[in-house]
């Protein structure tokens, strides 16, 4: 499940009303503060734990806060964040005339994109405009016990996401549809051009230089995640412990700090050269799909660098990207000028409640002077 901030706005009303009010959990006292109709990173905290939410790791402009069964730093398994790492290492190489952006994909992996696909750009995985298929059913509860350590090579992924396949594609670059298969995609073109491991590209190029010591790839058949770390839970069953088969797409593990870093460092321009660095923040001008639930109303929010845009209370913009794997629903939002800036991490309950209230309490609520 992927948490999406963008919503109708009558949707947008309700999650500030509901955060307002947050349910207090039943061992915590409630809060004396009045509810506030724009409630604040500590407003929302303070309500935490509760039944949707079992721990809150937070860090507004550098400081760490938590609450619940988490430490400020813990090891969270990022998810789609990974996303953004994925596309500047691809952005990286395009500056080095290593991958031509507005190139066809297939010239790089003729062999992962059938026929059908042979107009859809570099660009267009890296903005969601490939018109890729749906995915193909990944590993997930209904699979039984042991769901969670099962995997999907990023091959076969594609492989069975294309085979099953039955609608016309869309024309390449006409609208946007978020597709985690773009970024399977992108990962094979690093290695197919590098001649290396996607994973040594990110040590390479991003993890070693920013030292970003609590940020790694795992292995394909490693399950573990590094201490310290919250015990997080689905259906009642201990997933801390699961494969990390997204890979270029959602495979990441990092911290609140390391994540804060990057994409710091990522905003300042200090990961590309100028060129590339103005696609960090281009979205491109297109309609967003009707099955794209991700971006609010009719327009594309996801940017070349694989940022969403999204419109705060204030009606300024922010930038940021949000990230889930079971267990965890984390994500990075700042202003463009850095003049605030949050990462946070959740782990929810088994309620099966909607975590975007919370989400979107914290985001307008880290970012608003």
């Amino acid at each position: 499940m992927r948490i999406r901030l963008a919503v109708t706005s009558l949707a947008l009303a309700t999650a500030l009303t509901a955060a307002a009010a947050l349910p207090t959990a039943a061992a915590t006292p409630a809060s004396s503060t009045p509810a506030s109709a724009n409630p604040t990173v500590r407003d929302v905290l303070d309500h935490l734990p509760d039944a949707v939410v079992a721990g809150a790791l937070i860090r507004r402009d550098g400081v760490g806060a938590t609450a619940g069964p988490v430490t400020a730093d813990a090891h969270v398994r990022i998810g789609s964040v990974t996303k953004v790492f994925t596309n500047t290492v691809v952005l990286q190489l395009v500056a080095e005339h290593r991958i031509d952006l507005d190139a066809p994909a297939r010239r790089y992996v003729p062999e992962i994109l059938p026929e059908a696909y042979d107009r859809v750009t570099v660009r267009q995985l890296l903005d969601h405009t490939s018109g890729l298929p749906k995915p193909a059913p990944t590993p997930g509860p209904a699979d039984g016990p042991g769901w969670q350590f099962r995997s999907v090579t990023p091959r076969d992924g594609l492989r069975d996401s294309f085979a099953a396949a039955t609608d016309t594609p869309p024309v390449p670059g006409s609208e946007q549809q978020y597709n985690g298969l773009n970024s399977w995609v992108l990962g094979l073109i690093v290695e197919k051009v590098t001649g290396r491991p996607f994973g040594d590209e990110l040590e390479r190029r991003i993890i070693r230089p920013l030292q970003l010591r609590h940020t790694g790839l795992p292995a394909a058949d490693d399950p573990t995640i590094p201490s310290p770390h919250a015990q997080v839970y689905v259906r009642g069953q201990d997933v801390t412990e699961q494969s990390p088969y997204p890979w270029a797409e959602g495979g990441l593990i990092s911290t609140a700090a390391d994540l804060d870093r990057f994409f710091t460092a990522l905003f300042r321009g200090r990961l590309l050269p100028p060129a590339q660095q103005k696609l960090v923040f281009e979205v491109p001008t297109v309609k967003s799909a009707a099955d794209n639930k991700n971006c609010f109303g009719q327009e594309a929010c996801y940017s070349v660098g694989g940022l969403m845009r999204y419109k705060l209370a204030n009606k300024e913009y922010a930038w940021g990207k949000t990230g889930s794997r079971p267990g965890w629903d984390n994500g990075f939002f700042a202003t463009r000028d850095l003049r605030h800036r949050l990462v946070y991490s959740l782990n929810p309950t088994d309620t099966g409640k909607d975590l975007l209230p919370y989400i979107k309490a914290l985001v307008d609520g880290a970012l608003a002077d």
